[in-house]
């Protein structure tokens, strides 16, 4: 096999079996705490943000999204009270999205579910190896 089969093949197995883990974190995300991964990954997001806030187009590249896909996600999340605007007073075009302390204590609770499911999921995977895995996976 050649190198440049062998890096297609890397290419088509992690989309496949990263559609694989979303669908099963996704799945009992939403179950659980009534919340996708994605929905979830916004919320980190806005946890590991300075303040707990972002703008919308730093969610959007963050999470390797279009600024509308991220706005078509937010509105639920506003309307549940896990996320708010936080417009600026100087600029009201320049507002930012702030997780609210219902998103924070969901994001919690989740963040456990997420954890564990992982763990189940990745149960063949030691821990050196899984260090291994992450760094070839943040050399891409």
């Amino acid at each position: 096999m050649s190198d440049t089969a062998k890096y297609a093949d890397i290419s088509k197995s992690l989309w496949l079996n990263s559609a694989r883990v979303s669908k099963h974190l996704d799945s009992s995300l939403g179950a659980i705490h009534g919340i996708g991964l994605t929905e979830y990954m916004v919320l980190d997001s806005l946890m590991c943000a300075p303040n707990q806030a972002l703008r919308r187009i730093d969610i959007a590249e963050a999470l390797a999204r279009t600024a509308s896909g991220i706005t078509r996600i937010l509105l639920p999340m506003e309307k549940l009270g896990l996320v708010c605007k936080d417009i600026n007073q100087r600029d009201a075009r320049v507002s930012l999205v702030k997780i609210t302390p219902v998103g924070q204590e969901l994001f919690q609770h989740a963040t456990t579910t997420l954890e564990a499911k992982s763990v189940a999921l990745l149960k063949n995977i030691d821990s050196k190896s899984a260090d291994k895995f992450i760094a070839l996976l943040n050399s891409i």
